[in-house]
């Protein structure tokens, strides 16, 4: 069997789930759209830059999920699915996913934006396994703080090794590992497969990519 790990932001979506989970509060008036802009913006500079305090980010991205009941949220978020999510899916993103279906790969989204948020879109993308990160819950309430490791530059290597080690498997047990991603802080874990690919990469990612001969597509 072969596994097929893909990330989620600017890889399969044309966009960034997270950050426009954020644009959709602002436009239902949830947050504030100055403060809010300004803040995730700085956020956003810093992991372009590999320098995310992902922790920082987290207490900042998760706060909202903790001041509304679930069913607000859930409500919200088929609303933020076809307003924000579904224009981002393109054609060819739902073609190579069916292209490691028809091959019978075990398949799994392995992103850093957390599972409140990326778990509709994997099940839109018919893609039972994920890996985000964890937000919080007591009682069935979000708490706004993150449970576990992040899954976010080693994180994911952290995340997928016990996902596997829970099933019985280790990444060597796979006749072939393939790792989608857009980004350079998903280097820890596109050095462990079989193939890397490089998918609409930003230049740090596009400079390594091309320095070691990896692949490298668009599915824009």
């Amino acid at each position: 069997m072969q596994l097929a790990l893909f990330d989620l932001d600017n890889t399969l979506l044309a966009g960034d789930s997270d950050y426009q989970w954020g644009q959709f509060l602002i436009d239902v008036g949830v947050l504030d759209r100055v403060k809010h802009t300004a803040t995730n913006d700085q956020f956003y500079q810093d992991y372009k830059q590999g320098k995310l305090d992902i922790y920082a980010f987290l207490e900042f991205q998760l706060k909202p999920l903790s001041k509304y009941p679930r069913e607000q949220l859930d409500a919200w978020h088929q609303q933020y699915m076809q307003q924000k999510i579904l224009p981002m899916i393109t054609n060819k993103a739902r073609a190579l996913v069916e292209h490691h279906r028809s091959s019978g790969d075990l398949m799994m989204i392995i992103t850093a934006t957390n599972s409140f948020v990326t778990a509709p879109i994997a099940k839109e993308f018919g893609i039972e396994n994920l890996i985000g990160t964890t937000p919080e819950e007591i009682d069935g309430k979000f708490t706004g703080r993150a449970a576990g490791t992040p899954s976010f530059q080693e994180g994911k290597v952290t995340r997928l090794n016990e996902w596997l080690k829970a099933q019985g498997k280790s990444l060597k047990d796979f006749e072939t590992t393939w790792f989608y991603s857009d980004s350079h802080n998903d280097l820890p874990l596109m050095k462990l497969v079989d193939k890397p690919i490089a998918v609409d990469p930003d230049p740090i990612l596009q400079a390594y990519a091309e320095e070691h001969a990896w692949p490298i597509i668009s599915l824009r």
